[in-house]
């Protein structure tokens, strides 16, 4: 496998959690396809497609419990089915947000943020963390609207 980031082995050995093909396996498929917004359904194809001995409940666990782990998020882009990539900290793309098409469904990675964009969001950050003296460790934001090749076909 190629998936080698030595600090989420750490982390699941410190939290008493076990190293286990299956686990290592889906890091690797979401490692190798940071771009593609893979779903559980997805993820377990090319899991088993790697051992047929891996069954989707494994993958679905799998998914949850490095979601609660906060090693990869689950997002959800309105199409009735939750999507996974690795955090930031586990993969080298930078933090970006997603721009939705309610039409055909493709989602774009927006990471060329602007300075004024990044001070918005770090007086919003701030801001919210001192109203409601809460640590806010990430966020995510999705923009929902149609993209350029749909609004061309109209």
């Amino acid at each position: 496998m190629r998936y080698g980031h030595p600090w989420v082995c750490r982390r699941m050995m410190a939290e008493g959690m076990r190293i286990t093909q299956t686990r290592m396996v889906v890091l690797d498929i979401l490692a190798r396809n940071p771009k593609r917004h893979l779903s559980a359904e997805e993820v377990f194809l090319m899991a088993h497609e790697i051992n047929p001995s891996i069954g989707f409940a494994t993958v679905y666990r799998t998914l949850d419990l490095l979601t609660r782990m906060g090693i990869i998020q689950k997002l959800e882009f309105g199409d009735g089915r939750a999507r996974y990539e690795l955090t930031e900290a586990s993969k080298k793309v930078p933090h970006h947000h997603h721009l939705v098409c309610t039409e055909c469904g493709k989602v774009i990675d927006y990471t060329d943020f602007t300075d004024e964009e990044k001070e918005l969001l770090t007086k919003v950050e701030r801001e919210l963390s001192e109203k409601y003296n809460f640590k806010i460790k990430n966020h995510i934001i999705q923009f929902c609207g149609i993209c350029n090749h749909c609004n061309e076909r109209r």
